[in-house]
């Protein structure tokens, strides 16, 4: 097999997980000549048949650890399976970069974390939403305002079902870690970060469909600074709705349309995606600890389903008595 001539230059990434979003970390590359792709691993032979000749092709992850020469990888695997290939690649020395959430269990996000500061390894979380071009521009629009936030609302609507594509495992949760709340819980949850700095959960409410996934929830949270935020998530949504509104403690509102000048299926990804690996890269490149916000939404996650299941035992114990 002939693969392309290495530049001293570039980082050579590898990804493992060639699932429905791997296009667009794949197409970000060309967008990057500081990085090359110079590996991919996947389980499935004919994932990995359109790469031949372009880059190196595994069918395991520890393979590809110990032949391909990568600086650094990105981990596009179903969501249970985090924390086990991110482990692996951290205790080699590698970089990685995560899509959401870093795990589906907060006590292996810490390990991962807690590894990553170890080894002085980069451990970095992909916010897809935190490059998107119209958030951007709104968190510029409200830089220049002299009035801080007051409160926040972030809706991420979708249907799952068409998002999900022949990821199927996304339906599935004992491999997703949950529903709405855990799958795209931690891009809304980044959002309220980027804006509003850390807060914690106030208060939630979830919404299970009669297999017993969150489809819905309503979830509210509180800054450290005393902004409010309301994160609105559904599964069930007829279409796509992704959103912010912010309001100044002036009583000015300020929205963006994350959506907005992308009108295709998935358009606003490719950029997107472009800009986690930039910065990704520039992570790598200064050796900079990132694992802070990933282990942040997946503690929130967390909260969200303690407070559903406190909620709902209490509940069970009132009928009781």
């Amino acid at each position: 097999m002939t693969v392309m001539k290495d530049d001293p230059a570039q980082l050579r990434v590898g990804i493992v997980g060639l699932g429905v979003i791997s296009r667009f970390y794949v197409a970000a590359f060309d967008e990057l000549p500081d990085l090359r792709l110079a590996a991919v691993c996947d389980l499935r032979p004919e994932a990995l048949a359109p790469f031949e000749g372009r880059a190196l092709c595994y069918t395991d992850h520890r393979t590809m650890i110990a032949e391909a020469g990568l600086d650094a990888v990105v981990v596009n695997v179903p969501n249970d399976a985090h924390a086990g290939v991110c482990a692996d690649l951290l205790a080699a020395g590698l970089a990685v970069c995560v899509e959401k959430p870093l795990a589906t269990r907060v006590e292996d996000g810490r390990d991962l974390v807690r590894t990553a500061r170890e080894r002085g390894t980069v451990l970095f979380t992909s916010f897809h939403r935190r490059y998107n071009d119209n958030a951007l521009d709104l968190l510029r629009r409200i830089a220049g305002s002299a009035a801080p936030v007051a409160s926040l609302t972030v809706r991420y609507l979708e249907r799952i079902e068409e998002h999900a594509g022949t990821d199927r495992w996304y339906l599935d949760p004992r491999r997703c870690g949950g529903g709405c709340v855990a799958d795209n819980g931690p891009n809304a949850f980044d959002t309220v970060r980027q804006f509003i700095g850390p807060a914690e959960v106030t208060d939630a409410v979830v919404v299970r469909d009669a297999g017993g996934t969150d489809r819905q929830a309503t979830v509210l949270l509180r800054s450290t600074a005393g902004a409010t935020a309301r994160v609105v998530l559904d599964w069930a949504y007829p279409g796509e709705r992704k959103d912010i509104e912010v309001r100044l403690a002036d009583g000015t509102v300020h929205t963006a349309d994350m959506l907005a000048g992308h009108p295709g299926f998935k358009q606003s990804l490719w950029h997107e995606y472009a800009g986690v690996l930039r910065d990704f890269a520039a992570a790598v490149r200064a050796g900079e600890d990132r694992g802070e916000g990933g282990l942040a939404a997946l503690e929130l996650v967390a909260e969200v389903y303690r407070r559903e299941s406190a909620t709902a035992g209490a509940a069970l114990a009132g009928g009781r008595r």
